[in-house]
């Protein structure tokens, strides 16, 4: 047994409180230990002192005037006085709660569908604003665009709608 350990133990083994298995290895640590074999001694000395002295008893009127001062004294206000009912209180926690409970939820799934899909649609559009741009050469010679026949052939805004739900289907 440690000798810090010891000095917690100390006091139950010299009033009699310890189990029979503490007071074997208390006892068999302060035969081996002369620090601590003199600090049970100082223990025991100073009981002795004390139990010399004579018991002090309260007067009568002890009670009486220790009452008297208890109810002299301000009361102190508690930590909930500035709620108007305890049932505010309440309240006031469980949506405390409430709240937590319902920021740690996950997200429903359709909300992420959803995100997946409007994350799809910005991907073919930022696709086809890109093709714009690379073919910005071509558009802004506009002689070779009036000659040119085959942009009469192209599909109507509406139709090209209708194509790119065609390809997020597949």
């Amino acid at each position: 047994m440690r000798c810090t350990r010891m000095e917690d133990k100390l006091v139950e083994y010299l009033d009699g409180r310890s189990r029979p298995a503490e007071r074997h290895a208390i006892e068999a640590h302060l035969s081996s230990c002369a620090a601590c074999r003199i600090r049970a001694e100082e223990f025991r000395a100073l009981f002795g002192v004390l139990d010399d002295l004579p018991m002090v008893s309260p007067s009568s009127a002890f009670d009486a005037s220790m009452r008297a001062r208890i109810s002299a004294e301000p009361q102190r206000r508690a930590f909930w006085n500035w709620l108007p009912s305890p049932r505010l209180a309440f309240a006031i926690t469980a949506l405390v709660v409430m709240s937590v409970w319902l920021a740690s939820m996950p997200a429903p799934r359709g909300a992420a569908s959803q995100a997946k899909t409007d994350a799809a649609a910005a991907q073919v559009t930022a696709d086809s604003e890109f093709s714009m741009i690379r073919d910005l050469p071509v558009l802004e010679n506009y002689d070779v665009l009036s000659k040119f026949d085959a942009l009469s052939e192209l599909p109507t805004p509406q139709s090209s709608a209708a194509g790119e739900q065609r390809k997020e289907s597949r």
